[in-house]
């Protein structure tokens, strides 16, 4: 095992590293023209890749992919650092200060009873440091629009409609659910006939709005089974492509089929 002398070493290096990438004397113009902005995309790219690596169990991949997760952040915080906003000490400080702040009953004398317990004192802690009345804490708006604007649209979709469900916002029964997806969508069917691209927009989020509701209904979990599509896809593709002695986009559309058929087989054996 390491000491905490061998890990603040190796934090030390990474910093002196990115630094050094963001230097105008010899630095990297790549790295040097980055902006928060414009590692948006990455941040998000390098979270999804930390959660494919945790569930493949693979320990090699898991430590790679949290330290280009860790890049991000002191990219992140490199940048701030040279703008005079924030370092990536303070970055530190400071989660280190909430998570004291938010834990009473292990570095305080708050005693606790169960899970339950810590998340609502965490809530009521966390809306006191925002400045949150109770009065705001309940309103159901706020945690829903907070839901929308920083989570993954189908993850947001979801946590939405469970907390309007729990405060009565649903159906009674799931044939209520079910008519509701069939009046979306027709509305889709018809504002693709009919209506402008914004409007189809709209509906075509009408309509997976309902499908998320119908996922909900059926304790099911959307993001989870679309990613089990795309790589069923990707899958079959493989096995395509694997018999195959042209690129796909010589064969007709009836021979695509057949090789995927054939394709959706061979997987279905091999489960």
């Amino acid at each position: 095992m390491t000491n905490n002398k061998t890990h603040l070493a190796a934090l030390q290096e990474l910093i002196e590293v990115v630094a050094k990438l963001r230097s105008p004397d010899g630095g990297c113009p790549w790295d040097l023209a980055q902006t928060p902005e414009t590692l948006i995309p990455y941040v998000i790219e390098e979270a999804y890749e930390v959660v494919d690596a945790i569930k493949s169990r693979e320990k090699e991949a898991i430590a790679e992919e949290l330290g280009d997760l860790l890049l991000q952040v002191v990219l992140q915080a490199q940048i701030a650092s040279e703008f005079g906003q924030f370092s990536l000490q303070e970055v530190a400080q400071g989660i280190s200060q909430k998570l004291i702040r938010r834990h009473p009953h292990v570095f305080g004398d708050v005693s606790v009873q169960s899970v339950d317990e810590v998340r609502q004192n965490w809530e009521q802690i966390k809306a006191a440091e925002k400045g949150e009345t109770s009065s705001d804490n309940q309103k159901l708006s706020a945690k829903l629009s907070r839901y929308g604007r920083t989570l993954p649209p189908l993850m947001a979709a979801m946590k939405i409609s469970q907390k309007a469900a729990a405060v009565g916002f649903e159906w009674e029964n799931i044939d209520g659910v079910w008519e509701k997806f069939h009046e979306e969508l027709a509305e889709f069917q018809q504002a693709l006939a009919e209506e402008t691209p914004e409007r189809q927009q709209a509906e075509l989020g009408d309509l997976l709005f309902a499908i998320i509701q119908l996922a909900r209904w059926h304790n099911l979990d959307p993001s989870e089974a679309l990613q089990g599509t795309n790589q069923r896809f990707v899958q079959r593709l493989e096995k395509m492509e694997a018999v195959v002695d042209r690129p796909l986009s010589d064969y007709s559309l009836d021979e695509l089929e057949t090789l995927w058929q054939q394709a959706k087989a061979q997987l279905a054996k091999e489960q």
